[in-house]
């Protein structure tokens, strides 16, 4: 007889079979070329997200609303979805070039066009991950507005509370709202979320725009009103992908134009030959590293660098920002704003223009006269975006009729990810990347290394990090299975994996690059998923983000330099 014990599946089990249904949804959806989220074609996605319950959107489950979700997802989607039946998600078809006005949400760069009342399409440009991301948020919108029609709803002929005709009153006047008419309009919207009058106070402001004051009541309003008229009416929303996305997706369009565009630059340049060194990053650590401490002299005579780094990134600072950014102009940097789609913007630093005296990072001047190596810094890619991108950058170059290969030297990656010990700000150093879902994983040499960062006061891990299908799908249950696990992950990202993979195979396999490219990550944390109250929900990381980025910087380039 077999002495096997029949196991229970764990809730990491059970969360990680959810992400898997969702993903294989996601495609499945996306092939079919449109589904009714709140349909039956969009159940297996609703009780997929409802099973995993991902920290980002906290009380999904539950029957009151979840405010932190709902403000992290709607500032990652365009302003008015709220009142569209109708979704469209497109590729880039031209929608610039007409009279409809690009809508860009404030945390996500994509474009997206409101074309009449009931419909809004979103402009997919950035791959997969994008069409993943929008999905979840959807999918936890759309969850959030049927609890609002359950709460509101009195009979099966529609009738409803009488918190909600007082809402619709104020909604549809569509005034400007007196502190005494607010604070009535907020005791109706906490009854009908199931929240209190506190909460709903507490939030409101956050969720405002310049020109839309009242939002929060706006989006109570129409998540609620099109969920009843789904209920009374069966009118479902529908979300839809167009026959020009569905082709295009995977093929890497967008991103072989910005990496053509970039090799032209440089090709014209006269930089084509010379060492290059790739940096994956923000598009102002490296330049304010270089070029802050001669353009703001009087400022670093008076504060330590890390001081005058928290200025030149404080909101108000525009003139400080200004003043390196002519500098760095002025010193031969070239700035290629992305007109290809991908959203990502690129600057080209010519070492052989920067005077290096005027700089307080050691570097072996010789060295660098003889070389005169080339810094290529790229914004920050979008998941499996950082796939297309690399691989594209990475090929051969053809002039008239050559290929030309580009001399690569190293490619350093720095971002942001959540970290499983430790807190916002702290620094890791990854070993290796797993793909979640997956048991991919990416080994590497790290040129980076923890006894490099340590020593500034900032916590610094070295460890495995996973790279999640997307921030929206993070769950205590499978962070706490990696943690414990002898996968031994101190962190999660979006990216890691994608990058590598690009990597690997250009140098490896395709021989597109040396064999000994020297690689670099790191990460500094905006969230620890496993605290509640550091998701990313809980707000951004304000100032305590600024050191950890340029310690990685100046470590990075140190090591460029010498």
């Amino acid at each position: 007889m077999s002495n096997k014990k029949h196991h229970e599946r764990t809730r990491a089990q059970e969360s990680s079979g959810a992400i898997e249904r969702m993903y294989i949804t996601m495609r499945h959806l996306f092939n079919r070329g449109f589904y009714k989220p709140m349909g039956i074609s969009g159940e297996t996605l609703r009780e997929a997200l409802l099973l995993l319950r991902p920290e980002i959107y906290g009380s999904v489950g539950d029957e009151k609303a979840e405010l932190d979700g709902l403000l992290y997802i709607i500032d990652r989607l365009p302003i008015g979805i709220e009142e569209c039946r109708y979704i469209n998600l497109t590729s880039d078809e031209g929608y610039a070039n007409s009279h409809f006005k690009a809508i860009i949400p404030p945390k996500r760069r994509r474009n997206c066009y409101r074309i009449d009342d009931d419909q809004m399409n979103i402009e997919i440009t950035r791959g997969r991950s994008e069409i993943y991301d929008i999905l979840t948020h959807l999918t936890f919108l759309f969850i959030e507005s049927h609890k609002i029609s359950k709460r509101v709803i009195i009979d099966d002929e529609g009738t409803t509370t009488r918190d909600w005709i007082k809402l619709e009153k104020v909604v549809l006047a569509n005034e400007e709202l007196s502190q005494q008419d607010r604070e009535i309009a907020i005791t109706y919207t906490a009854n009908i979320l199931g929240r209190t009058f506190n909460e709903i106070t507490d939030i409101y402001s956050q969720f405002s725009a310049p020109n839309r004051p009242e939002r929060l009541l706006h989006i109570v309003y129409w998540l609620g009103k099109l969920a009843i008229e789904e209920v009374i009416n069966n009118d479902k929303r529908t979300v839809s992908f167009s026959p020009m996305l569905r082709e295009r997706l995977g093929h890497h369009i967008h991103g072989e134009i910005w990496a053509n565009n970039i090799k032209q630059v440089l090709y014209k340049n006269k930089l084509l030959n010379r060492p290059i060194h790739v940096i994956s990053a923000n598009m102002h650590s490296v330049m304010n590293t270089l070029f802050a401490p001669n353009a703001l002299k009087t400022l670093v005579s008076k504060k330590d660098v890390f001081e005058v780094y928290e200025a030149i990134s404080h909101k108000d600072n525009k003139s400080l920002r200004n003043k390196v950014n002519k500098e760095a102009l002025q010193r031969g940097m070239i700035f290629i704003e992305d007109s290809s789609g991908t959203n990502i913007d690129v600057q080209i630093f010519d070492t052989s223009k920067i005077d290096f005296s005027k700089i307080d990072i050691d570097a072996n001047q010789a060295k660098l006269q003889e070389e005169k190596p080339v810094l290529l810094v790229m914004d920050y890619a979008f998941g499996e975006q950082a796939y297309e991108t690399i691989d594209e950058l990475l090929k051969p170059y053809k002039i008239e009729g050559k290929k030309v290969h580009l001399n690569v030297e190293s490619l350093s990656i720095m971002g942001k990810a959540g970290i499983l010990e430790g807190g916002k700000g702290d620094i890791m150093i990854p070993s290796a990347h797993i793909f979640e879902g997956t048991a991919d994983n990416y080994p590497l040499n790290n040129e980076l290394s923890k006894s490099d960062l340590e020593g500034h006061g900032i916590g610094v891990s070295e460890g495995t990090m996973i790279t999640v299908l997307g921030t929206s799908l993070q769950n205590k249950d499978i962070l706490k299975f990696f943690y414990n696990s002898t996968w031994n992950v101190i962190g999660l990202e979006m990216e890691g994996a994608h990058y590598q993979k690009a990597i690997q195979s250009a140098s490896k396999v395709r021989g597109n690059i040396s064999p000994d490219v020297k690689v670099r990550y790191a990460y500094y944390a905006s969230d620890n998923p496993l605290e509640t109250g550091g998701t990313l929900a809980s707000g951004g990381l304000g100032t305590s983000g600024v050191k950890p980025t340029y310690l990685i910087t100046r470590t990075i380039l140190k090591q460029i330099f010498n």
